[in-house]
């Protein structure tokens, strides 16, 4: 029986677990093999999958022969710019809809859902004409507006649902004690929403970092990023499938260092709402 169990348990959590596993890595792991592969072994013999073969000259051409590291600059640039508008308007928008009873709330709401459900394509003309008159076509600010418009309505309805759940009796207890609204928000609301705040300013900036259509349409020339970066460096005739899966790892670099750098403090920011009765 317990031969049966342990193989049971084999065949029907460790084994699948492991798939899972393999299809969700397995990709990055071939990128990482590619890029330590140099082009000229590729193209004879194939990714080469033992250290004997591997060599960091796709990285050394990447950082010195081509702009990346200003590319990657700019998308900093752009991806700190949409986190900080964007967490400026989805905290306060979700204080206001999780706190006033107003006339046209849900309408507003179920706006921001709707906004969600429609294809990026769409917004980019009207994007690129309003842009253009205002003189903001290609610039950090035309790109960071653009990326904001994305970001925000779906973190306004992650910050609704964090700041909700914080009592309101806590409210208005601070300003019982003289705080005024802003100040009880600031002092004890936004403390307490913190896990939630910093769960949704690692989405919006993921989102930002990685948007390319947004990227190629309304920037591309006086401002690149990293995922149009990367794009150009497909040739016309042929593709240097080693110098372009080290691009794609040191893209993806900074924003894997980020999440689990922030992880840790997201799990301390848990007990930061915890209230004394």
């Amino acid at each position: 029986m317990r031969r049966q169990s342990v193989l049971k348990r084999l065949l029907t959590t460790h084994l699948p677990v492991a798939l899972v596993v393999l299809l969700a890595i397995g990709p990055f792991a071939w990128m990482i093999l590619t890029s330590l592969t140099p082009s000229a072994e590729i193209v004879a013999q194939g990714v080469s999958l033992g250290p004997s073969g591997w060599s960091t000259d796709n990285y050394t051409r990447l950082l010195r022969q081509t702009s990346f590291l200003d590319n990657m600059g700019h998308s900093f640039i752009v991806a700190l710019g949409t986190v900080v508008l964007g967490l400026l308007v989805s905290v306060t928008a979700a204080y206001a809809f999780s706190r006033f009873r107003f006339p046209g709330r849900r309408v507003f709401m179920l706006q921001f859902l709707l906004v969600n459900m429609f294809p990026i394509v769409l917004l980019i003309l009207p994007l690129f004409v309003m842009m253009r008159r205002l003189g903001i076509l290609d610039t950090h600010l035309g790109l960071i507006i653009a990326n904001a418009t994305t970001a925000i309505p779906f973190a306004v309805w992650m910050l609704t649902s964090y700041v909700g759940a914080i009592p309101k009796s806590l409210d208005e207890a601070a300003m019982i004690d003289g705080c005024s609204r802003l100040g009880a928000m600031r002092r004890v609301v936004l403390p307490l929403a913190l896990p939630g705040i910093i769960s949704t300013g690692i989405y919006i900036f993921i989102t930002a970092w990685n948007e390319y259509l947004y990227a190629l349409t309304l920037g591309g020339r006086n401002v690149r990023t990293v995922t149009v970066a990367i794009q150009t460096l497909i040739g016309e005739f042929q593709i240097e499938w080693g110098l372009l899966a080290a691009g794609g790892v040191v893209g993806a670099l900074p924003v894997t260092v980020l999440f689990l750098f922030v992880q840790r403090r997201l799990v301390g920011g848990l007990t930061q709402g915890a209230v004394k009765g």
